[in-house]
């Protein structure tokens, strides 16, 4: 399938499930009788292991990076595309796929109430073999709150990242800014993140300028160890990096997580 092909169609899928109602994820736990416990078999006892994920990775710290992070080293042909996770999962899973098929892994820094709605894509995240971290539980802005409001807003996201995954996330990433405040900064390492992941790309994606604009301006700054803000939730996202990834491989420049651009 040539490049258009593939952008056509995941303009087509972005159509289908774009502007749809988003479902909230639900569990049900119900009684049953005791039944004897039978002796399990070795077969039964791996398929056992299996069924139980492992737990996620937690933080590192890097002590060669500062505080808040915004590129990784400009030696090293690798850039992080990091996506605030929020928006139609559907779109999610859209990207993830289309990353996993050309080989690249992700970022994604999630709000903590898209995890309440949809507590299944923070295994699918996994899963792929990508990072996932905290964008705050309602992805307010955070730097403006009280230091009560936002240590809350960082606990509270980290509390379900952990349910969901027994881990806190590797990153934190504040919600609407670039950057951490010192407070906020100071909160993050208290809850466990050792460093702020900031970038030095913003693709704009956000504003729904189309896929050929978030490709122009992602491509006309992106180099070695740059960290790449991207959305979940946007059909010119969706459709925008299939281009964005034949660049930066024809540039020979390979999509990471964030923890292996800075490992």
């Amino acid at each position: 399938m040539t490049t258009t092909d593939r952008r056509g169609a995941l303009r087509a899928g972005a159509g289908l499930v774009a502007g749809g109602a988003l479902t909230a994820g639900c569990s049900t736990a119900s009684g049953s009788v005791a039944q004897p416990t039978p002796t399990p078999t070795p077969t039964a006892s791996r398929n056992a292991a299996k069924a139980t994920p492992p737990a996620a990775p937690a933080p590192r710290a890097f002590p060669q990076q500062p505080t808040q992070i915004t590129h990784g080293p400009r030696d090293h042909p690798r850039v992080a595309l990091t996506f605030h996770g929020q928006g139609d999962p559907a779109l999610a899973r859209a990207l993830l796929t289309e990353a996993e098929r050309r080989g690249a892994r992700v970022t994604v820094l999630a709000v903590g109430s898209w995890l309440d709605e949809h507590p299944q894509m923070a295994r699918r995240i996994l899963d792929g073999g990508h990072d996932l971290g905290n964008h705050t539980q309602r992805h307010v802005a955070v730097n403006a709150l009280s230091e009560d409001g936002a240590r809350a807003e960082i606990a509270a996201c980290a509390d379900r990242l952990k349910r969901l995954t027994g881990s806190i996330g590797t990153w934190f990433r504040p919600s609407r800014a670039p950057t951490a405040t010192p407070l906020v900064a100071r909160l993050a390492r208290a809850a466990g993140y050792p460093h702020v992941l900031s970038y030095d790309v913003d693709s704009l994606d956000y504003t729904r300028p189309g896929a050929d604009a978030v490709t122009r301006t992602v491509l006309a700054e992106v180099r070695n160890g740059s960290v790449v803000s991207l959305h979940f939730g946007y059909p010119d996202t969706v459709a925008a990096l299939p281009a964005v990834l034949d660049e930066l491989d024809r540039r020979g420049l390979r999509a990471v997580t964030t923890t292996e651009l800075l490992s």
